[in-house]
């Protein structure tokens, strides 16, 4: 075998390479590896500068375009971009500019990974037009579909975008032709800005420039289709996928039996689960998640459990999202006890529960009045160790509060602040508010002055149910205040601060005061500024008691023009004023009448069966020509022939 021209030992650089990672190496003119030096030496001081031969990288013979040294400079590159050392990489990229070095292009789309891990796109960017130039380094599709996800993984769709046009389609000649990656990358940052017809268009257009679409393709428009409720086109690409010889993935049906789900429509995806399990696709977390999510959506709470219980047996793990889900179904229908039993048998099971999971549960048992289960809970929660946090220490003082126990409340909220928990405005919201219904304003007011100590910043709620208390109490002129001192923080009211305004100044007689802060509602931009039915009731209210029935039907009708139902209330109200007027009830009755048929006419069922339901309350039945018109509007054909013919099959058997 012909001697190695180049006297270092093979051994030195295996070793060398195992502690670049460890000992980021410096460039030394005064180091240089003796013949005689022991790998012993070296293991004893392994933190002195790394022993390059400066004359090795200066006259070492030319390989082809290489020069010995590359190879060890890129691997020295390489680990420090992986340990996000930028400096040393710069400096070293430096020199072998200055050394006119050859890099490969591994090198570079190593450091494009670690620049996406630090979250510099741009740095990735500035590198990529810097490769041929400075480095001599050819760039390919690889190192483009590198820095493209990068660009995108960082959420910067839209300068995604524009990079993948400047490198493609630019007159800069650098040759890039993109790959099937490359177009992937671009339908996702398509579908992320929402501009899903775009995205169907460069899908269409993969086949022209010799790229089929994959799965992740697949998947990928369908799911921006599912997210644009565009959920029948989204089930169309699965048949298409699968005629073209591409297989569905599970990623591929989880995100179509999330779509549908999301619609509501359980009988398709029932078939598609189906389907999933004909293509040998087994089910996971997200998909169980996914259907029980659904399922718990559309009231369907038992079928919910026993899919949980099937999921189990299918040695498929529950996560916190699983029971979450269905304990918020649970609370949702009033059956917090319910879910306190599948608590206990998730505990049986040795599952930790999170404080999301008991802040919901104490929630609803404090809202179905169940408030010892409620406590025994919160004790138990201590007992087993679980640190509340504080959305579980805010439906604690929520649900006393509701109990009409806002002193218990206060004693949580200080033992909240003496555990390092600081409460939010909303925790000081609830406990104001439960002063404020027990009639102790005085102390309901303190809490508020207690904000300040513990730095919590007031937001529009706080404001809405200190004024709204103290124009409880009549103290109107305390509330005018108030409101003056939210408008000049910049806070902008809502629609519970403007009615507990509004409902104040009628209370003192003051409705033209009240009528011009219900205009100014009008001139709100932001929909969480606007009237709703409480506002209207307000003042409909005050100026019936002031007599003036004429503008409150003005402002009735302007109610209905504005789309906002009147309710119970409402109907009360008037009836009330026109009882007053005279002794008949017909004149009710009339105006009631009249009131369902102009909601109909616009085509707002709902709100007319509310007023019909009224009627029937009191006795008032409607004329036959006005159950002529709303009972073909909620007796739909189909449904009530389905009712007959299920009566005739229990009838029959």
């Amino acid at each position: 075998m012909p001697k190695s021209p180049f006297p270092l030992r093979i051994s030195y650089f295996l070793y060398q390479s195992r502690i670049l990672s460890r000992n980021p190496l410096k460039f030394s003119t005064s180091t240089s590896l003796s013949p005689n030096q022991s790998m012993e030496s070296e293991v004893e001081n392994p933190l002195e500068e790394a022993p390059i031969s400066e004359k090795m990288f200066k006259s070492a013979p030319k390989m082809g375009s290489f020069k010995l040294g590359d190879s060890t400079l890129s691997s020295m590159i390489e680990n420090h971009a992986n340990s996000g050392d930028f400096s040393s990489v710069e400096n070293l990229l430096t020199r072998i500019r200055l050394e006119n070095r050859t890099v490969r292009e591994h090198s570079f789309i190593v450091i494009f990974r670690a620049y996406g891990k630090a979250h510099l796109p741009e740095k990735a960017v500035d590198l990529f037009h810097r490769m041929v130039h400075e480095f001599h380094c050819k760039r390919t599709v690889k190192s483009f579909n590198s820095v493209l996800n990068v660009i995108i993984n960082e959420g910067l769709y839209h300068r995604g975008l524009e990079f993948h046009d400047h490198v493609v389609r630019s007159n800069m000649n650098m040759n890039i032709s993109p790959n099937g990656l490359s177009f992937n990358l671009v339908i996702k940052a398509l579908c992320k800005l929402g501009f899903v017809d775009r995205a169907v268009e460069v899908f269409r257009g993969m086949p022209e420039r010799n790229c089929l679409p994959d799965v992740y393709t697949y998947c990928t428009l369908m799911d921006g289709l599912c997210k644009e409720e565009r959920i029948d086109e989204a089930v169309l690409l699965l048949d298409e996928m699968q005629s073209e010889g591409c297989s569905p993935s599970l990623v591929t049906y989880n995100v179509l039996i999330d779509g549908l789900c999301k619609r509501g429509d359980l009988t398709r995806v029932t078939k598609l689960v189906d389907n999933m399990f004909l293509k040998g696709c087994v089910p996971n977390e997200v998909t169980y998640n996914t259907l029980i999510h659904g399922l718990c959506l559309k009231g369907k709470l038992d079928k919910a459990v026993s899919l949980l219980e099937r999921m189990v047996s299918s040695k498929c793990i529950p996560n916190d999202v699983t029971y979450g889900t269905l304990i918020n179904g649970l609370v949702k229908q009033r059956r917090a006890v319910d879910a306190v039993r599948l608590l206990v048998s998730m505990e049986e099971r040795g599952y930790c529960l999170n404080q999301h999971v008991y802040s919901v549960l104490i929630s609803g048992l404090f809202k179905e009045g169940k408030a010892e289960e409620a406590m025994s809970l919160w004790k138990k929660m201590g007992e087993k160790g679980s640190k509340p946090n504080i959305v579980v220490y805010s439906a604690l003082v929520d649900g006393l509060c509701r109990e009409g126990k806002p002193e218990e409340a206060k004693e949580i909220l200080s033992g909240m602040i003496s555990n390092g928990c600081l409460p939010n405005a909303y925790t000081y919201s609830s406990l104001m508010r439960g002063f404020f219904k027990a009639g102790l304003s005085e102390e309901a007011i303190q809490v508020w002055g207690e904000m300040d100590k513990t730095g919590c910043s007031r937001n529009e709620v706080c404001y809405s149910v200190l004024i709204d208390g103290l124009c409880g109490v009549g103290k109107v002129n305390e509330a005018m205040m108030v409101w003056s001192k939210m408008l000049t923080t910049g806070i902008k009211p809502d629609t519970v601060a403007y009615s507990s305004m509004i409902k104040g100044l009628c209370g003192i007689g003051s409705i033209d005061a009240a009528l011009r802060l219900y205009h100014e509602m009008l001139c709100q931009e932001e929909p969480k500024s606007q009237p709703d039915v409480v506002t209207y009731n307000i003042l409909l209210d005050g100026l019936c008691v002031q007599k003036d029935v004429s503008r409150a039907v003005d402002l009735l009708n302007c109610m209905l023009d504005r789309g906002c139902d009147p309710d119970v209330i409402t109907c009360n109200i008037f009836l009330k004023t026109l009882n007053e007027k005279s002794d008949s009830c017909e004149e009710g009755r009339s105006f009631l009448e009249e009131l369902v048929v102009r909601l109909l006419k616009r085509q707002r069922i709902s709100g007319a069966c509310k007023i019909v339901e009224v009627m029937l309350s009191k006795y008032m039945a409607p004329k036959a020509s006005t159950w002529g018109m709303i009972a073909p509007e909620i007796c739909k054909p189909k449904k009530i022939s389905a009712t007959i013919d299920k009566c005739w099959r229990n009838l029959c058997t």
